[in-house]
């Protein structure tokens, strides 16, 4: 048995082009102020199966998107956005953070575990995705 055999598995992830492009470019510039999110981020976007932007599916995450998550006992809604954009008092969560690049490209039900700044390991699963274009409840 190989150690990749032990390793927990990677869900697959789908984002779209025009995305992976920008996120390539902030996550590569952030390699020196934030090497471990960035290096996170990288390789997130490393195993992305990619799609045009009116092909990513409606339930997964990409960048604009409304998502709720399950962690631990609690359930959270927050919107996926660039670190210009990030407000958490708003709910808006930069991809330049250790939670943001765990859920770029997951799909409802899917789950992944994430290191936080502290150094501790946390599992999320995805519950429900809002489109960037859709409104979200509520």
């Amino acid at each position: 048995m190989t150690m990749k055999s032990r390793r927990e598995r990677l869900p697959a992830l789908v984002l779209n082009r025009a995305d992976h492009e920008r996120l390539t470019s902030l996550a590569t510039a952030a390699l020196d102020r934030i090497p471990d999110v960035a290096e996170e981020l990288l390789s997130e976007l490393d195993r992305a199966r990619l799609v045009s932007p009116d092909r990513a599916p409606p339930n997964s995450v990409q960048m604009g998107t409304t998502v709720t998550y399950r962690s631990a006992d609690s359930t959270r809604t927050v919107r996926l956005v660039y670190p210009e954009e990030a407000d958490i008092a708003d709910g808006k969560v930069s991809v330049m953070t250790p939670i943001g690049a765990a859920l770029i490209g997951l799909s409802e039900n899917q789950s992944i575990s994430w290191t936080a700044r502290d150094g501790r390991r946390h599992k999320l699963e995805i519950v429900a995705v809002v489109p960037a274009t859709a409104k979200a409840p509520g």
